[in-house]
């Protein structure tokens, strides 16, 4: 067969590929690291703002995780002073589980960070530190940056965790958001940043999502507008959606002055 006759058949095998691949990144979800430090005093506090602005951050920055968020309870709620939130974008699990290896030969990390990688048994940074690995939902399987503005120390970023009695029932409630729960909060501009469901954590079977409001105000208003709205009123009278929730566990956050969201 001549080359020229071949010509069009290679131009549509490489479009079938191009079509082939690109529905493959469509089906990729993200992978998200929330991890949580537990801290007793403002010294504490001190050490572990100093070692993620100015060594984890720029670290993680450098291996192409552009987006990271830092958290810290506000004021009225119980646990404010005593916990730090750290949420990370991972777009593969090969890219979490390489995370490490990629610190500890970076020397402008070990560097940055030594107060807090090299801290004492006697005087440690934390507490304690938890972690929880998260996979985005098939219904919003990439993270979005939120579009709150306003001041940083004003906004509420709240996190959510809806526990399951059963896995069975968990997945239900997965797909309650997969089938149009997203679709309401996206329609009342909640501003969510992720939806995701947990792999490992200490409060199996949950799911976890965040939403973004620029106040208390604001978000006070947008679930007030939530519980009204036409579309919850129909999902939630469903009888495959009922009993998925066992426990719901709300956090009320802002973000610190150097979070990327």
């Amino acid at each position: 067969m001549k080359i020229k006759t071949l010509l069009p058949v290679l131009f549509w095998i490489i479009c079938f590929f191009i079509v082939l691949d690109l529905s493959a990144q469509s089906k990729k979800r993200d992978y998200y690291e929330l991890r949580i430090y537990h801290i007793e005093n403002k010294s504490q506090e001190s050490q572990i703002d100093n070692y993620l602005q100015n060594a984890l951050l720029p670290a993680l920055h450098r291996n192409g995780i552009d987006k990271v968020g830092v958290f810290k309870p506000i004021a009225s709620q119980p646990d404010a002073g005593k916990k730090i939130y750290i949420w990370i974008p991972y777009k593969s699990m090969k890219e979490y589980v390489g995370l490490q290896s990629k610190l500890d030969s970076d020397a402008t990390y070990l560097g940055a960070g030594k107060d807090y990688i090299n801290a004492p048994h006697n005087n440690p940074p934390y507490k304690r530190m938890e972690t929880s690995l998260l996979q985005a939902f098939s219904g919003a399987p990439r993270f979005t940056e939120s579009k709150v503005v306003g001041p940083k120390k004003d906004r509420i970023y709240e996190l959510r965790s809806y526990e399951a009695a059963t896995e069975r029932l968990y997945r239900q409630k997965v797909k309650m958001f997969n089938e149009g729960e997203i679709d309401i909060f996206l329609k009342l501009d909640f501003n969510p940043v992720f939806f995701a469901e947990t792999l490992a954590g200490a409060q199996m079977p949950n799911l976890m999502y965040m939403t973004t409001f620029p106040n208390i105000e604001s978000r006070d208003a947008k679930w007030k507008a939530f519980g009204s709205d036409p579309d919850w009123d129909r999902m939630k009278v469903m009888e495959e959606y009922q009993n998925t929730v066992s426990k719901n566990d709300t956090r009320l956050l802002y973000p610190t002055e150097y979070s990327d969201i």
